[in-house]
């Protein structure tokens, strides 16, 4: 897709607010209908692509991805459903969230009663549209109110879908950046919903603003984003990429991190990664009301990297947890549920934990019989005389008794239940005064 001049200028904000830059990219992916095939999927991933250079990948329809099989490619030009006098009560242009996602092509008349069985709804959220989809079985719906619903009247009503179900291919996009080592912190989000801004547009937004962040500077790690069709798109990219599997040394999956509610991180089922301490050192910092849980085998895609042959080292991070928020899957996730200082957060959140993962390192104490002697070799005047220095010469000590070549800076961290940035900071100064030597690499805890 060629950008039109107006999208590459709403792209290019005049704000440098790293937040209204995410949500002005929600903003531009909404309208979209996405699934786990299809143009909106290409559309959406075009766009990500004037930001940051992405490689876009095409699996066919029938590749053999483990136990599964790519599907059918979808997709869908109109939909509607019109009354007796012609009127369109439920229109797809008006709402692509109105048409039950990968429903097969139809156009026939039915009465209501015949009609209900297509329908579904809320009863408990009468003014929401309710989000539902039908990959694996070839069938038809569509999605309103409950309130649309109980307006309608016995009759005669056309139904109208304009879709194609035909071999194609899954596509996603993937963006790497290269760094001093070959070993990989991966970053995964989904791409296949249709109108929802928590869940997906923030992760996507997120992970862009990420990605171009890290791409202006010169990291450690290797770092691959990966855009996918939420299950069917993690499954095709491991089992078509398994050789890359070794590097990964850590990962994230992002999603639903646009609301003000949480933060959730979710270990990976290793539970003691050095993603999932680096997560909860951040989330416990913060102001917020966090929520660290465990590794379940239900969620987003966590759960096919972390599957048993894989076992990588990936948790999910999100603000308000999938399923739990009662706008999720519904109408009412659009763009006043998400804000520009909640993407601004989370991102912050993100960022500080990448920072920890590119400082953590092990160090050894090179005078570690008995405590060096700290005076003598200016380090009180190194670490200044204000309120913190007492503060930091804790954090020296705590430094120099840990060092032992075994034990990271995040494992100090935790265990002195000071901040990471603090204790490396010390420890830059303790590697300065020849007084510690690093000894392995980061991705050691």
């Amino acid at each position: 897709m060629e950008l039109s001049v107006e999208l590459k200028k709403e792209i290019q904000l005049n704000s440098t607010e790293i937040g209204e830059r995410i949500y002005n990219l929600a903003e531009i992916l909404f309208p979209i209908c996405r699934s786990i095939t299809g143009n909106g999927v290409r559309e959406t991933l075009d766009t990500v692509s004037y930001i940051i250079p992405l490689t876009i990948h095409e699996i066919p329809t029938g590749t053999q991805v483990f136990d599964w099989e790519v599907p059918k490619e979808w997709n869908i030009r109109d939909a509607y459903i019109k009354d007796e006098n012609g009127n369109k009560i439920i229109d797809f242009n008006v709402n692509n969230l109105h048409v039950v996602s990968y429903s097969k092509p139809v156009h026939k008349k039915l009465n209501l009663k015949e009609l209900k069985s297509h329908l579904h709804t809320l009863p408990d959220k009468p003014d929401w549209i309710p989000y539902r989809t039908s990959y694996y079985e070839e069938t038809w719906g569509f999605c309103l109110t409950h309130n649309q619903l109980l307006s309608l009247h016995d009759g005669v009503y056309e139904v109208f879908i304009d879709s194609s179900l035909s071999d194609g291919s899954l596509t996603y996009g993937e963006y790497k950046i290269n760094g001093k080592t070959k070993k990989e912190v991966l970053i995964s989000t989904h791409v296949c919903h249709p109108s929802l801004a928590n869940d997906n547009l923030s992760g996507i937004g997120l992970s862009t603003y990420l990605a171009n962040a890290l791409s202006k500077k010169q990291p450690y790690y290797t770092y691959r984003f990966l855009f996918i069709p939420g299950t069917i798109g993690s499954i095709s990219w491991l089992a078509t990429n398994e050789a890359k599997i070794k590097n990964i040394a850590h990962g994230l999956v992002l999603s639903c991190v646009g609301d003000a509610g949480g933060p959730t991180y979710k270990k990976s089922r290793r539970g003691n990664a050095a993603i999932d301490y680096a997560m909860q050192h951040i989330l416990t910092h913060s102001e917020y009301h966090e929520a660290i849980e465990d590794f379940s085998p239900y969620g987003y895609d966590e759960r096919q990297f972390c599957s048993p042959g894989f076992n990588l080292p990936m948790g999910l991070f999100e603000r308000s947890k999938y399923g739990q928020y009662p706008e999720y899957h519904t109408s009412a996730d659009n763009l006043s549920l998400i804000s520009p200082k909640s993407l601004s957060e989370s991102y912050e959140m993100v960022m500080s934990c990448i920072e920890i993962l590119e400082n953590n390192r092990t160090y050894v104490n090179k005078k570690n019989k008995c405590e060096p002697q700290l005076g003598k070799r200016g380090l009180y005047k190194a670490i200044g005389g204000d309120n913190e220095a007492a503060r930091k010469q804790l954090a020296m000590l705590w430094v120099l008794n840990q060092s032992d070549g075994h034990q990271s800076l995040l494992d100090i961290s935790l265990k002195s239940e000071m901040p990471f940035a603090l204790i490396n900071e010390v420890a830059l100064i303790l590697t300065e005064f020849d007084l510690i030597a690093e000894t392995r690499e980061p991705e050691k805890v």
